[in-house]
């Protein structure tokens, strides 16, 4: 096969791979059809107030400052003398956009909607917002209008600033809050004098809804235990005392506002969110006014996190909910319908209301519900073949069915049936429990729609995740059969181990057979109804599998030589390969691994007869692990800024680039020509530049004076010329090297904030050793093949017709390069989640918030090192004169084989601090895959490419 149609043909499947995930664990939970649902009885409030300060973190609201003074003495009070308050857990994705999904319409938004923009509706739903009377909301560009664009008539108003202000760089980032307050009094000013809108602000089911975020913007600029993030609180307190005190003046204290404040997600320390980490995921929730209850003094209350001491507030009632549960509080108060799509469970301690109208709200949220249950087992039953369809019934637990029957005397005989939740039994329930409530049984009554709302959500998951083992299956038989070929593809054409030839008459036997199985599974699909996506991942492993079997000649040779091979060797080769997989896998868990591998591999000469060999290059080698070896023990993300250690980094660049040059200069052997100087030059004026241009932008945003204009258009300019510049210099080995090297560390530099910048010059440093270690290994199998790296040129690799064949030293190199892409991650401070960038990384080039320029921005900081490692390996293959896709195969069977590992690791249970870093892992070996096959490509073209842009000049040997 070509080496372009299979990488682009790997690229493919590796992309179905990873979307895999997200469409079985990750899709829509929306469901149409449903009839609004509303409580009959009179709401206690005209009218709600919600705050959301976003990206306000639960324990730094409520803890006490180191005098023991609050951060927000405002709502403190609201705490022990008016309202109620409590934590609520928002789920992964911990986004702006998910957060206030979950928030306003009750339901937690998939993966994939966060990828589709935050400003309109990818799918419509229903929210408060579209419930109410009116809706007039004050904020961000990027929050409001997407509430405003899935409304049902023009009811929901929008007041937004321009997106420029959000700035991570500006004076004062508070003044997005300001701007919303101000804007909140001005409106109900301008109200006063003008009859419609006096009168439209009077309705009842209005819903005023403020948008804060001034206190995300200073915890991704300054970090959320920085003094802007905790004065910005201070701020928020202050403008909602202000906004509360208004709003009774305005109404002439009618006690018909309810007020709520809570927050889209939390922070982590180094000022970014999106995956599960309690800091992102503990959020407050504080609610006081018309309908509220009032605070509830307890003598002790118990909670796992154990942050009741820590706030000072164990004396009062803490009251957690899920995010999804606040819209239908909302709703409740205002006496709206329940969004439709919504998934909260109505907080009934959060309530100051008779027991008839907390059963009654408790019943209709039953009922929405329930309704979304009965649509979702309706598409489901209609989709699936009868003889294939198993009920939710069965997967009941028999506690939960004799609890429901027996405690509330549904059936005569108190047993589990196997027809639960069918429309009669349905209909029985929702009749007892009205019953319930027409004789006064109000406490019976909301037990029994509890105990329906429970029922109902666990059905609702598990039609919602009906075909999850179906996808599961499908796609580990494409990733089984993909890594098999590969294998099996590495044999056949890199070894001597077969001799094989392909069998034609078989080979379109098995064509037939294989297109009428595929044929079979599209028609199975498409009686289904299936979406179109399961057609991929059902077909996908025929025509890989086919593949397979159409080897059978090459499989049997194999198998052949596998008999006849040493057992105890055969084990040992098994048995070495697993814990290589296992010491990746782990080191995803632990950086620390990487430590005792680099360790590990500073030992490897001294167990070989490298030693002897090659006594510089050894000690070298040893030397550079050893240094490698203590970054993945360095803080992770989130550790303060040190530029000074960014300064170091580009001296010691500058100092071993002046030393190359004085070298060139010197060489009596070569003559060098002035353009490659200049090109030189060029490159080390650019990290001097690079250098000045972080020092210089810290020291502003640090004076709080902005991002220089210079310094932008600097730092943009040297991203755009960093793999552009390299196809200027010569391709002798180490001069391209050294000139990609020097091309990526300016932008690098760039992104850098701490101890990272220095990690690429350990790097480079160590793959530099790591090329003259392989040349002297080669000497194990033939000192012929020994070749001199200072004659070497890139451009000449293309024209070697004679490769020699794989052997097993080989697996090790490609291992290697696998070890050295993953210390490449989290060698530089990451951790495997998807949270892990410092936001303070891109302040050379932006500072305006541009969520998918940002990160891009943080990708290509990500890949720098992969590219380094990259070209290292490329002259590794030509330095052991193998062609670039034998060991390029054996490194994508090793990542393949991560990748399996880790899609048996993902889980949708437990915290959701486990179930967001078991996807993250997924993705990142992905990702790490799919970048590997691009950068096999990127590196053969900084290595082998030169652009003459002065006309070609005359080569001399070295």
């Amino acid at each position: 096969m070509n080496m372009l149609i299979f990488i682009i043909a790997g690229l493919l499947v590796h992309c179905v791979f990873l979307a895999s995930i997200f469409d079985i664990y990750f899709t829509s939970p929306l469901v149409h059809g449903m009839t609004p649902q509303r409580t009959p009885l009179p709401p206690p409030a005209k009218r709600l107030v919600l705050f959301v300060a976003d990206g306000l973190r639960a324990d730094t609201l409520y803890e006490l400052d180191d005098n023991g003074t609050p951060q927000a003495p405002y709502l403190r009070n609201i705490i022990e003398y008016k309202g109620s308050w409590g934590v609520s857990h928002t789920h992964v994705p911990t986004e702006s956009r998910p957060g206030h999904v979950a928030l306003i319409a009750g339901f937690y938004e998939d993966v994939s909607a966060v990828a589709k923009g935050w400003k309109e509706n990818p799918v419509e739903f229903d929210s408060v917002f579209n419930e109410s009377k009116y809706t007039w909301s004050w904020g961000s560009p990027d929050i409001l209008p997407m509430f405003a664009k899935g409304a049902s008539g023009d009811h929901v108003y929008t007041y937004c600033y321009t997106a420029e202000k959000e700035d991570f760089g500006a004076q004062d980032a508070t003044k997005l809050d300001t701007w919303v307050f101000d804007h909140v009094k001005n409106f109900f000013q301008a109200a006063r004098s003008n009859q419609t809108l006096f009168s439209k602000v009077n309705e009842e089911k209005v819903v005023l809804f403020l948008h804060l975020l001034g206190i995300d913007t200073n915890g991704h600029a300054h970090r959320p235990n920085s003094r802007e993030y905790k004065d910005n609180i201070r701020k928020v307190d202050e403008g909602i005392n202000d906004i509360v005190s208004m709003l009774e003046d305005f109404y002439g204290n009618d006690g018909k506002t309810a007020f709520i404040l809570t927050s889209d997600h939390g922070m982590t320390d180094w000022g970014s969110h999106g995956a599960g980490h309690p800091s992102e995921t503990l959020t407050p929730l504080i609610a006081w006014g018309a309908g509220v209850n009032y605070p509830q003094k307890v003598t002790f209350q118990f909670f796992e996190d154990e942050f009741l001491k820590e706030w000072k507030l164990e004396k009062w009632k803490r009251l957690d909910v899920n995010q999804a549960d606040i819209a239908p509080l909302m709703a409740s108060l205002i006496g709206v319908p329940f969004p439709l799509n919504s998934v909260g469970i109505l907080p009934l301690d959060y309530l100051n209301n008779s027991a008839h109208f907390k059963a009654e709200s408790m019943f209709t949220n039953a009922v929405q519900i329930l309704e979304q249950f009965k649509i979702k087992m309706t598409q489901k039953k209609e989709t699936t073949l009868s003889f294939l369809f198993t009920p939710f019934h069965q997967m009941l637990r028999r506690t939960d069915v004799t609890t429901l029957y027996c405690h509330h005397n549904l059936s005569s005989v108190c047993m589990p049936r196997l027809r639960l939740l069918s429309d009669t039994e349905q209909i029985n329930i929702l009749r007892k429990a009205r019953s319930y409530i027409h004789q006064e049984k109000y406490h019976e009554a909301v037990s029994l729609c509890k105990t329906l709302i429970s029922l109902a959500l666990e059905g609702l998951s598990y039609y919602h995740t009906y075909d999850r083992l179906f996808l599961g299956i499908s796609v580990v038989m494409g990733f089984v059969g993909w890594t098999s070929y590969v294998i099996l593809l590495i044999v056949k054409t890199h070894t001597s181990l077969t001799r094989s030839t392909d069998d034609k008459a078989s080979t379109v036997l098995l064509l037939y057979g294989f297109a009428a199985i595929g044929v079979l599974i599209a028609f199975f699909l498409l009686i289904q109804t299936c979406p179109w996506t399961y057609y991929i991942y059902c077909l996908l492993p025929v025509p890989v599998w086919y593949a397979v079997v159409k080897e059978f000649r090459v499989i049997q040779d194999l198998a052949s030589l596998l008999l006849v091979f040493p057992l105890g060797q055969s084990i040992g080769f098994l048995v070495a390969g697993a814990l290589g997989i296992e010491i990746l896998v782990f080191s995803f868990f632990y950086r620390s691994t990487l430590t005792v591998g680099l360790i590990a591999f500073a030992g490897w000469p001294l167990i070989t007869r490298l030693w002897a060999q090659a006594k510089v290059t050894t000690l070298s080698w040893t030397l550079l692990c050893l240094l490698l070896a203590m970054f993945p023990l360095m803080p992770v993300v989130g550790r303060e800024p040190n530029i000074s250690l960014v300064t170091v980094a580009g001296l010691v660049i500058l100092l071993i680039s002046s030393f190359f040059l004085a070298c060139l200069c010197k060489s009596k052997n070569k003559y060098v020509p002035k353009k490659d100087l200049t090109i030189l030059l060029f490159q080390m004026l650019s990290i001097a530049l690079s250098t000045y241009v972080v020092n210089s932008t810290h020291s502003s945003l640090h004076h709080k004076q902005g991002l220089p204009v210079i310094n932008q258009i600097i730092s943009w300019t040297t991203l755009a010329s960093s793999l552009f510049v390299p196809l200027l210099s010569p391709t002798f080995f180490f001069q391209r090297l050294l000139s990609i090297l020097l091309s990526l560390m300016s932008p690098y530099l760039l992104l850098s904030t701490g101890y990272e910048a220095l990690f690429p010059l350990v790097l480079s440093g160590l793959m530099f050793s790591w090329i003259y270690m392989e040349k002297e290994a080669l000497q194990h199998y033939d000192d012929s093949l020994k070749p001199k790296l200072a004659a070497l040129n890139f451009s000449y690799t293309t024209d070697i017709t004679q490769f020699r064949q794989l052997h097993l030293d080989d697996i090790r190199r490609s291992f290697f390069f696998v070890f050295f892409i993953v210390t490449a991650f989290f060698g530089t401070g990451n951790i495997a989640s998807v949270n892990s960038f410092d936001p303070a990384s891109i302040y050379c080039f932006l500072t305006v918030f541009n969520p998918f320029i940002m990160g891009s921005l943080l990708v290509w900081k990500i890949v720098i090192p992969f590219v380094l490692v990259s070209c290292a390996f490329e002259a590794v293959q030509v330095t052991t004169q193998l062609s670039s896709k034998s060991l390029f195969l054996i490194v994508l069977v090793i990542s393949d084989l991560m990748a399996l590992h880790f899609f048996f690791l993902v889980k949708d249970y437990g915290s959701w601090l486990d179930i967001g870093t078991s996807i993250s892992h997924y993705v990142l070996v992905m990702v790490f895959t799919i970048f590997i096959m691009l950068l096999s490509g990127l590196a053969q073209l900084l290595t082998t490419k030169r652009i003459e842009l002065w006309g070609r000049t005359k080569r001399h040997s070295m």
